[in-house]
Parts: structure tokens; sequence; C-alpha cells
């Protein structure tokens, strides 16, 4: 379980000091799959940064399991997100010199996982495996990043706008399979979204608005990737 205590957090100093997370609580379950939904500016991507610990919070506490990252020293800290969590975002980060098996191993040698080909195979890249990044589409680029994210074996998974450079198809696709291998290998999932549609796969939503939570819902059956609107 994740449990979020009055976080705060700001950029700038003095009188150009900007608050951009106003005081959020909430809980998040084990294996659930939470969206972020708000406008630019809403201080989504910073309350992902912050729970992920890919950024401190000026106040307040983040519990993994009863334990408080955000007191962690630095060194503490990267163990934590090297250990527990994965990331992926709307830019690939694929090495340009290396293929699609060896970006994905090493995702896989973070987490000593010497199986890794399983999560190429999942996202339908088995063929591909000697092919480097400027050889592939799009898509299947992102898919890599999948592939390398889950190869860490991670407890919960973080993505933040992860179809925002990409068509609907293809979009649909990598969505597909983020659902699918969530649903098979029980991880968290915690998305950042401006595409209110995508909310519908998701198990809860929140909806940011200028640093806070301003509605919270639960969907009881939520979609697959081909049933949203896009």
């Amino acid at each position: 379980m994740i449990k979020i205590e009055n976080i705060h957090k700001s950029y700038g100093s003095n009188d150009n000091r900007f608050e951009v997370l106003k005081g959020i609580s909430l809980t998040i379950e084990d294996g659930s799959f939470l969206v972020l939904l708000g406008a630019s500016g809403s201080g989504k991507s910073t309350l992902l940064n912050v729970i992920s610990g890919l950024e401190s919070p000026d106040s307040g506490k983040i519990f993994y399991d009863g334990k408080n990252i955000a007191a962690l020293a630095d060194e503490e800290l990267t163990k934590f997100r090297k250990e527990k969590t994965a990331f992926i975002f709307q830019q690939y980060y694929l090495l340009p010199h290396l293929n699609v098996d060896k970006n994905v191993k090493m995702g896989a040698d973070l987490a000593g996982n010497h199986d890794y080909i399983k999560e190429i195979e999942a996202v339908g890249l088995a063929a591909k495996r000697s092919k480097y990044p400027h050889e592939l589409s799009g898509g299947e680029q992102q898919r890599v990043a999948v592939a390398r994210a889950l190869a860490k074996k991670p407890e919960v998974l973080f993505l933040d706008e992860p179809t925002g450079a990409l068509d609907e198809a293809t979009g649909r696709q990598v969505l597909d399979y983020v659902s699918k291998l969530q649903k098979e290998l029980h991880f968290t999932v915690i998305m950042v979204t401006h595409n209110a549609n995508i909310a519908d796969m998701a198990k809860t939503v929140i909806r940011m608005n200028s640093g806070n939570i301003v509605q919270t819902w639960q969907n009881e059956s939520p979609k697959t990737a081909y049933e949203i609107g896009w």
C-alpha cells in the first residue's frame, strides 16, 4: 500500500515561489490501476514524480508499506527506486546503440532477471530482438520501453503520458499490453494522462486542478484499450 500524507511541493524562491502541490493526501492499494487526470499545470506529473521518489516533497510523508520514502537519504532513495519501481515516459529513452534485446536487458539486470525474454515476447517483439531503435516504429519503441520497465519486476509502474507521441492505433496497442500484463503480474499502475478516455481503463481516477485533488471516482467495470474512446 502507498499512503501519501499532506504533500506540498513548490518551485522557485521568494517572490517567484510557485506552489505546485497543495497538501495532497491519498491512499493507493497494492495492485491498483490509478489514473491521474488534469490539464497542463494541474500538478499531476509533479505528483507522480514525488510519489515515485524522482523528486522530494517540501513537506509531507510518502509511505510504501509503512516506510516513509520522503525521509530517505539520496542513496537509500536510489536503492528504493531501483528495487521497487519502473517508469515509462512519453519519450522512449532507448539507447540508440543497443538493440531491442540489450535495451530490455538493461532493465532486467537491475533486478537480476535472467529470463527477460518473456517481457520481450509479452509485448510482441520476439521477432525484432536484434533490431535497433532507428529500425522500429514509434509504437514498437514504446513497447520496448514497456518491456524494459517490466523486466525490472517492479512493484509499481509509473507512466507519464505514455501515449502522447503515438497515433491512436499504436496508443491503444501499448495500453493494451500494459493493462494485460498488469492483470497477469499484479503490479500497481499509476498513470498520468490528459486524455480523459484513458481514465475509463482505470479502477481509480483522480482529477487534479491547481495543485489539488478536486475529484476522485471508481470505475466498477474498467474498459479495455479497445473499448475506450480516443
